[in-house]
């Protein structure tokens, strides 16, 4: 299966958010997916057995339990594949933060002046 058609699936992205921040128990990722998608607990496990075939998670046991990590070298290749569009976005990106500094800029400017038509006149501009 193709990368792209892994993370395709909403759910199993979320799956791969909730694994971001550290090892998480099957149950754990099946109580939180099924919470948020609905999805039973067998279709939860079709959807860790599809991440972990394609590379994206780690399993190992301890004890009784599963626990499943991210692992970092399909997204690493994701992420050089994508290096050649980030150009696309960067120009936008830094386009808007222009544009926002500038809005922020204009803003300042007219509270200045709308804050100084509110104050009484000074005895030099009387």
């Amino acid at each position: 299966m193709h990368a792209f058609d892994v993370l395709g699936d909403p759910a199993r992205r979320r799956i791969l958010e909730l694994l971001a921040d550290g090892e998480r128990t099957s149950g754990a990722i099946a109580a939180a997916i099924q919470d948020e998608f609905g999805i039973s607990q067998p279709g939860v496990s079709q959807h860790l057995r599809v991440l972990r075939e394609n590379g994206f998670t780690t399993v190992r046991a301890e004890g009784v339990r599963r626990l499943y990590a991210v692992s970092s070298e399909p997204l690493r290749e994701i992420d050089m594949w994508l290096e050649q569009f980030r150009r696309f976005w960067s120009q936008h990106l830094d386009a808007l933060a222009t544009e926002l500094a500038r809005g922020k800029r204009e803003r300042r400017a007219k509270n200045v002046t709308d804050r100084s038509s509110d104050r009484p006149p000074t005895d030099k501009e009387k």
